[in-house]
C-alpha cells in the first residue's frame, strides 16, 4: 500500500487531500498541530491513517515525528493566513506565516527527501497559491510565502529528478472554505470565468493526479483558479 502525508490535514484542502488519497487506497498520514479533536475524528473515519502531531516551527518536532517514516508521496500543505496592508502589518504576522509555510515546508522535506533517495522514487506537491503566483493586497506575508513555494518546487525539482522524484506545486485559486465565508462571494464570482468558487476536492484531484498520475511531470504549477489567473 502506498504512502501519504498531508501536512496540515485538518485544514480545507488538508482534509479534502487525506479523504481523496484514502479513497484510491494510499495509507494516509494526517498531520495536525493543535486541532487534535478534529484529527482524531478524521483518523477514526479513514481506515487506513494514522495521526501525526508536531509544530511546523519546531524543527526538532518535526524531526523527531518524521524520522523512521517512509513515503511515497509527501503533500506540504500547512499555512495560515494573518492578512493585513503592509504599512500595518507586525512583525508577527510576517514571521507566523513565514515560519510555517516557508521553513515548515523546508524542514519537513528535508526530513523527508533521503528517504526517497534511498528508494529512488517519490513525488512531493507543495501547496501554493495563485497569491504567489500574481500577488494580492494585503498579503505581502501569504504572496512571499507562496511565491517561495513556487520557486522552492522549481529548483528542488532539478535537484532530486536523477533520483526518479518528482516535484510539483499546486496554486488554487478562491475555494469555497471557512476563509471565504466572509468575503463578497457574488461580486467575486463575476471576475471567476468559471463564474463559481473552487471546492477543496477540486484541488485535491489535482494533487493526486501530479503525484500518482503525471509520471512525466516535474517542476510544474499547476493554477486551479476557474481561469480567474490566466
Amino acid at each position: 500500500m502506498k504512502k501519504v502525508l498531508i501536512t496540515g490535514a485538518t485544514g480545507f484542502i488538508g482534509e479534502a487531500c487525506a479523504r481523496y488519497f484514502h479513497e484510491n487506497g494510499y495509507f494516509v498520514y494526517l498531520h495536525y498541530n493543535s486541532n487534535k479533536a478534529k484529527a482524531d475524528a478524521l483518523h477514526k473515519e479513514l481506515k487506513n491513517s494514522q495521526t501525526l502531531a508536531f509544530d511546523m516551527t519546531k524543527k526538532e518536532q518535526i524531526s523527531l515525528a518524521l524520522s523512521e517514516l517512509t513515503l511515497d508521496v509527501l503533500v506540504n500543505n500547512a499555512g495560515i493566513t494573518k492578512d493585513n496592508l503592509f504599512f500595518w502589518m507586525s512583525d508577527e504576522e510576517w514571521d507566523d506565516v513565514i515560519n510555517i509555510s516557508v521553513n515548515g515546508t523546508y524542514h519537513v522535506t528535508k526530513s523527508i527527501i533521503k528517504q526517497m533517495i534511498s528508494q529512488k522514487s517519490g513525488a512531493i506537491v507543495n501547496v501554493a497559491s495563485i497569491s504567489g503566483l500574481v500577488g494580492n493586497a494585503g498579503q505581502t506575508n501569504y504572496s512571499a510565502a507562496k511565491g517561495a513555494m513556487i520557486a522552492f518546487t522549481k529548483s528542488l525539482s532539478l535537484e532530486v529528478a536523477r533520483y526518479g522524484i518528482r516535484v510539483n506545486a499546486v496554486a488554487p485559486g478562491v475555494i469555497d472554505s471557512e476563509m471565504t465565508k466572509d468575503l463578497d462571494l457574488k461580486e467575486m464570482k463575476k471576475n471567476i470565468p468559471l463564474k463559481r468558487l473552487g471546492e477543496a476536492k477540486e484541488v485535491a484531484e489535482c494533487v493526486f493526479f501530479l503525484s500518482d498520475k503525471a509520471s512525466y511531470v516535474t517542476g510544474e504549477v499547476l493554477n486551479i483558479s476557474g481561469g480567474l489567473v490566466r
